[in-house]
């Protein structure tokens, strides 16, 4: 039995040409529909209100005013009829007037921010990003409260669920590799396939040359010593680094990335012989940003190798026992699976490695740049206490250089720009106001440190419009 319904957001513009609609009796069914960003104009739209081409784009932060009702009940301090909360916005057409419906909220730019017409609501903000303050509590009013629905869903039951699953998949006699980075993804993979199907799993790890400083001998070490599952290493640095000589553009060298990726599972995969499997660590935000969801209508922000044709051009049957879950639902799974720490509470690190960082051509100096620099970042979040208070933190660097005074002489040397966000599922983040001393001393220590570096920058955007990492 349907209890409702849940219309999502689009890049899509209302007015485009093939852009996400359904059918008005959709709108009009007699059970409780939420539109969310473009579901809510869309309902809007459906239903006769005026949607234009907002003036000011909002994305990031904003303060919406909002009266009481079933949507934002319990929001509101006792005996007040009305209330205010950040949410995060990402839109640029905006819901100008949509006559018989009660607007239940606004903002400075947009007019009709949250509505209820019938048994219809619409929110033109992310109640679903954990940046939109009570987010969840909006959620679970009209889950639970205006729709009725049941809470039955648990991390333990989807973690025996899922390795039914995988061994259903698999089946009696079925193998399978996985392609392991060492981050809280790819080894939650690893732990739940091997839960499944035990030494029928051989983990490959691969140095590509544009991993952390240390992180190699922290992932060998970490896997030996705590799991009893099948390791190969491949040492495969000088083949990346030649594919991506005299490469600048960012979605290029994702793709040159990720064909490298193939031709090594390839090689290992003959290797071992009789491969059947290939285990990915994908979860939904590389499916979304990738444009590989179910959508046909998403928007590709930046590739990822793990969502594409390394299954198809190995021949391969795919495994992806997490791509459903966010980054946080991922930590909770590894959790209840006793990942070791060391695993569980580092920041998260992108499939492109260090070539997501390093801006333009990926050279050795350049990554040497990043690589101690990010370093540094993180060892004084370590010291100052505020590493486990954000969720990523790193070094970018480029080709922009500016002058410097080293040893009272003139000097010519690279910018790096240091980037700390707190997030909770990746899909939207804000920077984090580090205090001036933590700053400070991240930046003597690389303009000291590091050859080649006279100036430290600190990136303040949040995402939207930005991303986490630069490319």
């Amino acid at each position: 039995m349907i209890k409702c319904i849940i219309l999502s957001g689009s890049p899509c513009s209302i007015h485009e040409p093939g852009s996400p609609s359904c059918s008005s009796e959709i709108i009009d069914l007699d059970i409780p529909i939420l539109g969310i960003c473009y579901g809510a104009q869309l309902i809007a739209y459906t239903k006769g209100g005026v949607v234009g081409e907002g003036m000011k784009s909002e994305f990031g932060r904003a303060e919406l005013l909002f009266k009481d009702s079933e949507l934002f009940d319990g929001l509101t301090e006792r005996g007040s009829e009305s209330g205010m909360m950040n949410v995060w916005m990402s839109h640029g057409d905006v819901i100008e007037q949509f006559d018989g419906a009660d607007i239940i909220g606004h903002t400075m730019n947009t007019p009709v921010a949250a509505f209820r017409i019938a048994n219809n609501y619409g929110v033109q903000f992310h109640p679903e990003v954990h940046h939109t303050d009570k987010g969840e509590k909006i959620l679970w009013n009209f889950l639970y409260k205006i729709c009725g629905c049941e809470r039955n869903w648990a991390i333990e039951s989807f973690i025996t669920d899922k390795i039914e699953d995988i061994k259903s998949e698999v089946g009696d006699d079925g193998s399978v590799i996985c392609g392991l980075s060492g981050g809280i993804d790819s080894s939650t993979t690893a732990l739940l396939v091997n839960k499944a199907i035990g030494d029928r799993l051989t983990c490959i790890f691969v140095d590509n040359g544009l991993l952390r400083e240390g992180e190699k001998e922290t992932v060998i070490n970490t896997f030996e010593n705590n799991f009893n599952m099948k390791l190969v290493f491949v040492d495969a640095k000088e083949r990346f680094l030649n594919g991506l000589r005299g490469v600048t553009d960012a979605e290029a060298k994702r793709m040159v990335i990720g064909e490298q990726f193939i031709n090594v599972f390839e090689e290992e995969a003959n290797k071992l012989g009789n491969v059947d499997f290939l285990a990915q660590g994908t979860i939904y935000p590389d499916r979304i940003e990738s444009a590989g969801a179910s959508s046909q209508k998403s928007s590709r922000i930046k590739s990822h190798h793990n969502v594409g044709g390394l299954p198809e051009k190995l021949g391969l049957k795919l495994v992806e026992p997490i791509a459903d879950l966010y980054k946080d639902e991922v930590r909770e799974v590894a959790k209840e699976l006793d990942m070791p720490l060391p695993i569980l509470n580092q920041h998260p690190f992108p499939g492109p490695g260090l070539a997501a960082r390093v801006i333009g051509e990926v050279t050795e100096d350049k990554l040497r740049i990043c690589r101690e620099a990010s370093e540094i970042v993180e060892a004084e979040l370590k010291n100052s206490g505020w590493y486990d208070k954000v969720w990523q933190a790193f070094a970018i660097v480029g080709d922009d250089v500016a002058t410097g005074v080293l040893g009272d002489a003139r000097s010519l040397g690279r910018i790096v720009t240091i980037r700390v966000v707190e997030s909770k599922e990746a899909m939207t983040a804000d920077f984090v106001k580090l205090p001036y001393d933590v700053l400070e001393n991240m930046s003597k220590r690389i303009t000291n440190e590091v050859k080649g570096v006279t100036w430290v920058t600190y990136a303040i955007s949040s995402k939207p419009p930005a991303t986490i990492e630069p490319c």
